[in-house]
């Protein structure tokens, strides 16, 4: 598959993963901000390895959206839409999520 296709599918399996993850977000949220004893809950459940591999997925899901979708508005008005222009944007924009969800890693690992 070109790189291009890749990208716009990975835009909208993150478009979607982002909306379903809305509802826990906003649950993690509303309980750290309860008390100080829900917010100890919350910072307890990030000490357990899958929800902070799941909170970096969730930071590529939506740092690879931006991207895409900027990327996609520019196009939009025809900057980048030349297909050599399009090809290494759409790698940036792949690269750029990967980058920032290995920043957040070293940070949340």
């Amino acid at each position: 598959m070109p790189v291009g296709a890749l990208t716009s599918i990975a835009h909208r399996v993150t478009g979607i993963c982002l909306a379903l993850s809305i509802p826990a977000v906003v649950y993690f949220l509303d309980l750290s901000l309860q008390s100080p004893q829900g917010y100890a809950q919350v910072v307890g459940w990030f000490d357990h390895l899958v929800v902070r591999i799941g909170l970096i997925l969730l930071i590529w899901a939506l740092a690879h959206h931006l991207l895409a979708g900027i990327r996609h508005l520019l196009m939009d008005i025809d900057a980048g839409s030349q297909l050599r222009v399009a090809r290494r944007s759409a790698l940036l924009v792949n690269i750029g999520g990967i980058v920032v969800a290995l920043l957040a890693a070293g940070v949340i690992l």
